[in-house]
């Protein structure tokens, strides 16, 4: 059997780490699952029990039989082959249910794959399964049908959310990246609260076909996961295309390159120029508060190692009107966005959202649920859609001004919330999220690692760019994360004995 130059390792194992362990003969696909599989029953299912993982695909086997057939009679079946993926229960996977962590969705399985799911399994994917999220996509992830998810670097503390299924299981090595989906500050927000890149792409590259809280609305996105930036890149060639059962893909067509790996230059922060976004914008922040204050120092250490990389650093930025601009936000068509949903196939609970709000089970849902984004009427939505055209104008004026290449913000001003503090008094919930990019819809945000704490807890900053400067925006990150190196395993999940 041929060899690899460098032994394979499941620990932090990347998709080029995979792929050449396939290539040499040194791995199979069923053997990679099956060790996945065995992580997420050591730590997942017992021992820590992270409580990451709603469902785990039956067939997870049976998908990496047929890569490792088809790989040896005519080679990969596309650029991830034999990758196992890890999808936020909120896009469907045919034969998976989507749950939505929720009671109220428990038995719901759709018959159709979400666009995503299909490109993915194009791409030769293993769906794993289906990872936790704040119920109906919204919050903190605790939710009816699962209790509550911990953080694999205190497991006292959440995750974060909606997305901090995908996010604790990739950081705890569950899987090798995850698909999440912001509409808040849901993939960069337990990104970065569990030690992992995440990215919300530019509202248009990526559709929500078969995604909750998809079309007609418009701030979220489904945004890829992964311990790496490089790993982030290649999932992201995969998710995006125009798809016409989500309109807001049209303005994606033409912006995508042939692949965002193109963009993996070590040296781009040489020369850059760099804005610092200071002022406090954090959903619920408390600026005077001791926590807020250690995420501060990790920050002022973040950007002095952008100065150190070589970049022109504007210390700091101000944006006019930013905050009570961003108190303007309101959310809408949360009733259309759900009969789209639902209607697009298999046998759902309810049709209308109004249905879902009538269930009997439903108050226990929404008691422990605190919107992010509230809801108005006619008027406030309109005034909400004009301040978001003069935060855009205001944010883009403020780039121009200063020539700059990208904006680094805090990816959340506090630390991860305690899960006794968030389903007790005082009910934190989103605490500290930073949400700008998801209300100008058109921006791309990315989330690195910038190390930890004084306490030892994760914390990360966010590259926000123009409209559809996605791959500026991932060169920068990458740029940020090869000279930082502050990715580290959690030692509440280290390997296991006779793990490679």
């Amino acid at each position: 059997m041929a060899q690899t130059l460098t032994p394979f390792h499941l620990l932090e194992a990347t998709i080029d780490d995979i792929q050449r362990a396939y290539t040499a003969g040194d791995l199979s696909a069923r053997e990679l699952t099956q060790l996945y599989l065995n992580r997420i029953e050591a730590y997942d299912r017992t021992g820590p029990r992270i409580n990451s993982m709603i469902t785990i695909a039956p067939d997870a086997l049976t998908q990496a039989d047929r890569l490792d057939a088809a790989l040896s009679a005519s080679g990969p079946r596309g650029p991830l082959h034999g990758v196992p993926v890890i999808l936020k229960d909120q896009m469907d996977a045919a034969g998976l249910p989507t749950t939505l962590g929720s009671i109220l969705f428990k038995d719901y399985y759709p018959t159709r794959d979400s666009f995503v799911t299909e490109r993915l399994r194009r791409a030769g994917v293993i769906i794993l399964g289906k990872a936790t999220l704040g119920e109906l996509g919204s919050g903190d992830t605790h939710g009816t049908l699962f209790g509550s998810t911990r953080n694999p670097w205190d497991l006292e503390r959440t995750p974060g959310g909606s997305s901090g299924g995908p996010a604790a299981a990739v950081s705890a090595n569950l899987g090798a990246v995850a698909v999440g989906q912001e509409g808040f500050a849901s993939i960069r927000r337990p990104a970065a609260w569990t030690g992992i890149v995440g990215m919300r792409p530019s509202g248009g590259l990526v559709s929500r076909g078969g995604v909750y809280a998809g079309w007609p609305s418009t701030n979220g996105s489904l945004g890829p996961m992964a311990r790496t930036v490089r790993d982030l890149a290649v999932l992201l060639d995969v998710m995006v295309d125009y798809d016409p059962e989500d309109p807001i893909t049209a303005l994606g067509v033409g912006r995508t390159p042939s692949t965002y790996t193109a963009f993996l230059d070590e040296t781009s922060l040489k020369g850059a120029r760099i804005g610092i976004l200071r002022e406090p914008m954090g959903h619920t922040s408390e600026p005077d508060s001791e926590d807020f204050a250690r995420v501060g120092q990790v920050f002022d250490r973040a950007v002095a190692e952008l100065e150190a990389a070589g970049a022109t650093v504007i210390d700091p930025i101000l944006i006019p009107d930013l905050r009570s601009l961003l108190d303007k936000r309101r959310g809408s068509g949360s009733a259309d966005a759900f009969a789209e949903y639902v209607g697009r196939g298999g046998n759902p609970p309810f049709t209308t959202r109004q249905e879902m709000l009538a269930s009997p089970d439903s108050a226990r849902v929404v008691r422990q649920r605190t919107p992010s984004i509230r809801e108005g009427g006619t008027a406030e939505y309109y005034e909400s859609l004009a301040a978001r055209e003069t935060l855009t104008i205001n944010l883009l004026k403020v780039m121009a001004d200063h020539s700059l290449d990208a904006i680094v913000h805090k990816t959340v001003e506090h630390q991860p919330t305690l899960i006794r503090d968030a389903i007790n008094p005082p009910h934190y919930n989103s605490r500290g999220a930073t949400h700008l990019n998801t209300y100008l819809v058109y921006v791309p945000s990315i989330s690195v690692p910038a190390g930890f704490t004084s306490e030892g807890l994760p914390a990360g900053i966010t590259f926000l760019g123009r409209p559809y400067s996605d791959g500026a925006m991932i060169r920068l990150a990458y740029a940020y994360e090869q000279a930082t190196r502050h990715r580290v395993t959690p030692s509440s999940t280290p390997r296991l004995p006779g793990e490679p």
